[in-house]
């Protein structure tokens, strides 16, 4: 009987177009790059898309503090995030901007659809107003006391530290950032989504196996309060798409950042003849759509997005995982208060695999944030990659150049052995299946030791001129192991396994796990990984 291999769609949720990737933003990168790669590596067939988020205040602001208008800022921006992406080896097939053709068009047709369903409502509403500027004050030109949690120095559409949305009027001592005047209230015509409408329907979809278990508990949360209707307008000046029909309103940035998962997918779509977009969408669809997001972005992909997919009789996502923040010191990574380190800065410095295995050796499938600690990171990888990994290849490789002109034994020394390693594997890709990274590597490094053990028990380099084959069947066994870890680690470590593809003068292909190499030919080991001091 044939394997049937998915057909997978995989999102992270899209990085403001504001300002430069930090190493917050690659958490959630590396996350789902490793579970892309692993996927693809067993054959599954993956696509793996995101985007700038380009719209909203926060980048007219930046654009505004830098002299430029938003769509050159964009533009700058959207081509400094690709490089970072790409020199961290995060394999996107798509990486486009919601500012496009496609998201302007999609977001117009969900907006009819919806409206004439029924779903999208007009009320007149209370909007703060800034009396000195002579304007209406978008959600991030007001700061002021989260009403849920009483955090200081929020913005007006949701809190950063409880995750919890709310209208910029619910601010307690509200502040206009523009003149940092008090702002009055004034009625305003606003569209609202009929969320509450989806109730019921979101009740079950949450308890279908979408979420992890304390991700359900936070967003049966919002249920108990009863869900409300959402604001997706929003007044000028504002920087997005105009809604049709109405004079200087908006479309919500998260409004069309959502209608973005879709819309990056299209414009792929349209790069390759082989992939149909209605196979990935369509309420009946086999293929899976699986989303990488931050916990405080919950509310938004587990309420508002699933709702208006339903409200579009469209596909609802397969699984949603929801990672946590990354501290230093104890505090969030946040680019508006200034404490995070950027990628370009982390390549200053470290190359792009140690992050991405200290961050596989944290992420688990629940949502604990993760600390990163530099010191902890050399100790980690010097330990483990430099002084287990690495040196398993290079103390047998020696041996194999030395004494057999670089060819490997036609035999194996301990089948058993190998055979172990094997049979460890099915859990090793259980791991990675479920996104428990840190017991992936903990399994990986425990059979790296074991490989170690067995070179140091067989003690290769006291054997004599008559135990040339015994030698030579002992150092191939080592290779051969060494071969499987390595493959393991390639998810997570790209760059280590290319340069271990040159020395072993072969491909790491995960279903090529139980043929090992005999009889065959390697190259001199060159510096697999340099020790970080």
């Amino acid at each position: 009987m044939s394997i049937q291999y998915k057909k997978i769609l995989v999102t992270c949720a899209l990085p403001y177009a504001n300002g430069s990737i930090h190493i917050g933003h690659l958490l959630e990168q590396i996350q789902a790059d490793i579970w892309v790669r692993y996927n693809r590596m067993i054959g599954n067939k993956v696509w793996f898309i995101c985007a700038d988020d380009a719209h909203g205040t926060a980048v007219m602001l930046q654009a505004k503090k830098r002299n430029i208008s938003p769509e050159m800022l964009i533009t700058n921006v959207l081509n400094e995030h690709k490089l970072d992406f790409f020199k961290f080896n995060i394999s996107h097939d798509n990486y486009y901007t919601t500012h496009s053709i496609e998201n302007r068009t999609l977001i117009n047709e969900v907006y009819d659809i919806l409206k004439n369903s029924g779903y999208i409502k007009e009320r007149v509403i209370f909007q703060l107003y800034d009396m000195k500027k002579n304007m209406f004050l978008p959600d991030r030109f007001v700061q002021g006391v989260c009403s849920l949690c009483q955090a200081k120095n929020q913005y007006g559409d949701h809190c950063e530290v409880c995750g919890g949305t709310y209208s910029a009027m619910d601010l307690i001592n509200p502040v206009s950032v523009l003149s940092y005047t008090k702002p009055i209230a004034r009625k305003s015509l606003h569209l609202f989504f009929d969320l509450p409408y989806f109730t019921n329907m979101l009740k079950k979809w949450i308890l279908s196996g979408v979420l992890q278990n304390n991700i359900i508990k936070k967003t049966q949360e919002w249920f108990k309060y009863g869900l409300k209707k959402w604001d997706i307008s929003r007044d000028s000046p504002y920087f997005g798409f105009k809604i049709p029909n109405y004079v200087d309103k908006y479309f919500y940035v998260w409004l069309d950042a959502s209608i973005g998962y879709m819309s990056i997918f299209k414009n792929l779509c349209k790069k390759k003849i082989d992939l149909c977009f209605n196979e990935f969408w369509k309420k009946d669809s086999t293929c899976e759509l699986h989303q990488f997001i931050g916990k405080d972005i919950i509310y938004f992909h587990t309420l508002f997005w699933p709702a208006i997919l339903e409200g579009l009789n469209l596909r609802k996502p397969t699984k949603i995982f929801v990672h946590g923040h990354v501290t230093i010191n104890g505090d969030k990574l946040s680019k508006s208060k200034h404490t995070f380190m950027k990628a370009s800065d982390w390549l200053q410095n470290y190359d792009s695999d140690s992050l991405r295995y200290y961050y596989a050796c944290k992420l688990s499938s629940n949502a604990n944030d993760i600390e990163v600690n530099i010191m902890q990171l050399v100790q980690k990888i010097n330990s483990d990659i430099v002084n287990k990994v690495v040196n398993l290849a290079v103390r047998n490789s020696s041996f194999i150049h030395k004494k057999f002109y670089g060819k490997l034994s036609n035999v194996l020394d301990d089948l058993t052995l190998y055979n172990q390693f094997l049979n460890e594997s099915k859990n090793i890709e259980c791991f990675f299946d479920n996104r428990e990274y840190s017991l992936a590597m903990k399994k990986i490094m425990e059979l790296t030791d074991i490989a170690n053990k067995y070179i140091n028990d067989k003690k290769p380099w006291t054997l004599d001129q008559k135990n040339n084959d015994k030698l030579h069947s002992i150092c191939s066994m080592g290779i051969n192991l060494f071969k499987i870890i390595v493959t393991w680690l390639s998810p997570v470590m790209p760059e280590l396994a290319k340069r271990v593809e040159y020395f072993l003068n072969k491909k790491l292909i995960w279903k090529e796990l139980s043929s090992p190499l005999l009889n065959h030919n390697i190259n001199y080991v060159r510096v697999l990984y340099e020790r970080i001091n």
